[in-house]
């Protein structure tokens, strides 16, 4: 290897950083200049909601790895089940996040997959 390559992955990596926080900063600098009730931060705030609902519903109905390997049922039971626990504790994602993942883990158990 040359000199010039071995530097290669660090110039990448700091190029990156680089991009990173210049538009952390951007945020930054903006974040003063933007009404939090405002109209642009509401539709901010509806595609941040749109994005994770679609990522969330493709590792439901389309995943990959070793969650493919999980029934629908199974994947459908867990989520409506954490999403139920999350209203009924007032709103408590944690105590939801855990019990869909327990009873993910659970279901894929009691049918033999092993996968989890």
């Amino acid at each position: 290897m040359t000199e010039v390559s071995l530097w290669w992955p660090f110039a990448v990596m700091l190029a990156g950083a680089a991009v990173t926080y210049a538009w952390r900063a951007l945020g930054v600098v903006l974040s003063g200049r933007i009404a939090p009730q405002g109209k642009l931060f509401e539709w901010i705030a509806c595609i941040a909601y749109a994005l994770l609902s679609g990522l969330i519903a493709r590792m439901i109905l389309l995943p990959a790895g070793p969650l493919a390997e999980v029934p629908l049922a199974d994947r459908l039971g867990a989520a409506i089940l954490g999403l139920a626990v999350f209203f009924l504790a007032r709103r408590n994602m944690p105590l939801g996040v855990v019990s869909a993942v327990a009873a993910l883990m659970a279901l894929s158990w009691a049918r033999g997959a092993g996968v989890l």
